[in-house]
């Protein structure tokens, strides 16, 4: 048997990911370059990884940055190209973009009835068409190579629809239906050793929900902020670095039997009943 040394060590392994400059992706990256993986970081706005790639280059970490659209087949195509040439292959893919908008969030000034359809259409593609295209793009090459691993992101909404965010909360649980279908497609169609998992955060603070769950004046927990660490087991919100094992290990060997599965990352909210 592997040693967990070797089981961890992503030395010459290539990995895409979407969603790296995030809060929560810039520390899969660290993490992941850490462990020695070659890492191809897909953007919209490079001007934003500016600090992550200076960060990855002072830890001596092996990453590119392209420039690329999720929600477009053809610019996926054309920084996975940009991927091979630059590692030779793809082992793993992580799908990270996504987000909720304020346009599709209900308030009191702003009804469901009132959404608007350019913000429904933009948190629904985001979430789900951005993570079925580079599913399509990547899962090509591993379908090819008889080879590789996927991991998702979903959402503790896909458990349980939050109130207030119902295009994020369909998004998401399709996300999860999505990776469930491509789990059994790929090794089914392709190959047994195609992984497809996903991990679940619970609540995390990043830039997409600050402003639901702390007063931007105070930092004080707003209402909903407080109802959500009352119903946290653990009693906090998740740190970005809470992520870090479960990632490791979906990705890594010692996950080889593990597919379709969506992993909670939440402090015990979905094992919590309220009372």
């Amino acid at each position: 048997m592997k040693t967990l040394t070797e089981l961890y060590d992503f030395t010459g392994r290539s990995i895409v990911v979407t969603g790296g400059t995030g809060v929560l992706g810039k520390e899969i990256v660290f993490a992941l370059s850490s462990c020695g993986a070659n890492l191809t970081i897909l953007t919209r706005d490079p001007s934003r990884a500016k600090s992550l790639m200076d960060r990855l280059k002072s830890t001596n970490g092996r990453g590119i940055l392209v420039s690329g659209d999720v929600l477009r087949k053809e610019s996926i195509e054309k920084a996975v190209e940009e991927a091979v040439r630059a590692f030779g292959k793809i082992d793993c893919l992580i799908n990270g973009a996504g987000g909720n908008n304020p346009k599709a969030t209900t308030n009191p000034q702003q009804s469901f009835f009132q959404l608007s359809e350019e913000g429904l259409r933009f948190v629904s593609d985001l979430n789900l068409l951005g993570t079925i295209l580079p599913c399509q793009v990547v899962g090509k090459l591993m379908a090819e190579q008889k080879q590789g691993v996927i991991l998702n992101v979903s959402s503790m909404n896909a458990f349980r629809p939050l109130t207030r965010i119902p295009a994020y909360s369909a998004a998401k649980a399709a996300v999860t239906n999505f990776t469930q279908w491509l789990a059994v497609h790929m090794a089914q169609e392709y190959s047994p050793n195609i992984r497809v998992n996903a991990i679940a955060p619970g609540f995390f603070l990043t830039e997409q929900n600050h402003f639901l769950l702390k007063e931007k004046e105070t930092g004080a927990l707003t209402e909903r902020g407080r109802k959500i660490i009352e119903h946290t087991p653990l009693g906090r919100f998740g740190n970005p670095e809470d992520l870090i094992g479960a990632v490791l290990w979906l990705l890594s060997p010692a996950a080889s039997f593990v597919t379709g599965v969506v992993l909670p990352i939440d402090g015990g909210f979905s094992a919590f009943s309220g009372v």
